[in-house]
């Protein structure tokens, strides 16, 4: 997945032969600014041509991001100009274009990723598991900024899909009789859910990608809203996945999905219930639900919710896991 930008901009940016080229200088005595500037247009993914000079390849995202950019170095005292260009020959666009090559990048992750292999059936697989949580971070930050997407991408991509299916085997071995176990049919679907999204339907939306099926694609229906045939629903009335007499919908899909064993997962459980349906109260709640109404204040998208509350989630598994680890010891 790539969450910082949209499937066309990359698709745009891979497609043409035109540039934008960024002159930009702020005055030396303020370094915050500057830091500022710098600190965006590498979070654009823009190539340094020279000192206050950088590229990106053409397109409406990026015109727009780089339009504000100079909107802001003219109020702080300084110049920018954003330049449309062409490239002049094939030799110079593969020229700019090796400027965004990835695969370097690509290559240290996919080690890393196979490194892990020494760890199978020695380390805690929980541990495994987070610590690959972390790579698919780091791969969907890299992709984000990947304008031109080689073969080392897929490679990088393999790599993880094949190491993730290898830990999940790890941590959730098949299981005889009628005891709860993955199911494949919830794996490469659409995951579709209610609006507002609140504690429960983050909760799930995080435990969908960390757990069952990190590639899965999540909407967020509109209130009332049906999801087509071919979505699993969750967190809502008639969903297939949703409330039960006493569980919240996290809870019901950690025992249907086979993670009730999971104690980081029930403590977490634990939280969500309380801030559904209230019920025994649990210490870290208030905290949880400060952090989730901050997200709410602060995200413009629903995506960007997701993004954030997943954050806390996965803090709040680092954590409990780490303290089950310990007492272990």
């Amino acid at each position: 997945m790539v969450p910082e930008r949209s499937a066309t901009a990359m698709q745009e940016a891979a497609a043409g032969s035109r540039w934008l080229v960024t002159v930009a200088r702020l005055p030396t005595d303020d370094p915050a600014a500057r830091m500022r500037m710098l600190r965006t247009l590498e979070s654009l993914g823009a190539a340094v041509m020279r000192e206050g000079v950088y590229v990106l390849p053409d397109s409406l995202e990026n015109r727009h991001a780089l339009e504000r950019l100079a909107q802001y170095v003219a109020q702080n005292a300084g110049i920018a100009s954003v330049l449309r260009v062409e490239s002049a020959d094939e030799a110079q666009q593969e020229q700019l274009k090796r400027l965004f090559d990835r695969t370097a990048r690509y290559a240290e992750l996919t080690k890393t990723i196979e490194s892990l292999r020494v760890g199978y059936g020695v380390s805690d697989a929980s541990a495994l598991s987070r610590v690959l949580h972390k790579q698919r971070r780091e791969l969907e930050a890299i992709a984000a900024l990947d304008f031109f997407p080689a073969a080392a991408r897929e490679r990088a991509l393999q790599a993880l899909a094949d190491a993730e299916a290898e830990v999940r085997q790890l941590m959730f071995p098949a299981q005889s009789g009628s005891a709860p176990r993955f199911d494949e049919s919830v794996t490469g679907r659409t995951w579709a859910t209610r609006k507002p999204l609140w504690a429960d339907r983050l909760a799930c939306a995080w435990l969908i990608r960390r757990f069952v099926d990190p590639e899965a694609r999540l909407l967020w229906l509109d209130k009332g809203a049906e999801p087509s045939a071919e979505a699993v629903g969750y967190a809502f009335e008639g969903a297939r996945f949703c409330n039960s007499e006493t569980r919240v919908t996290f809870e019901q899909m950690l025992i249907e999905l086979g993670l009730a064993d999971n104690a980081a997962l029930a403590r977490i459980g634990g939280i969500v219930h309380f801030l559904e349906v209230r019920g025994t109260p649990v210490p870290e709640a208030a905290g949880v639900q400060t952090l989730l109404q901050g997200a709410v204040r602060r995200s413009t998208s629903d995506d960007e919710l997701r993004r954030e509350a997943e954050k806390t989630f996965d803090l709040l598994y680092e954590a409990y896991s780490d303290a089950r680890e310990v007492t272990r010891a």
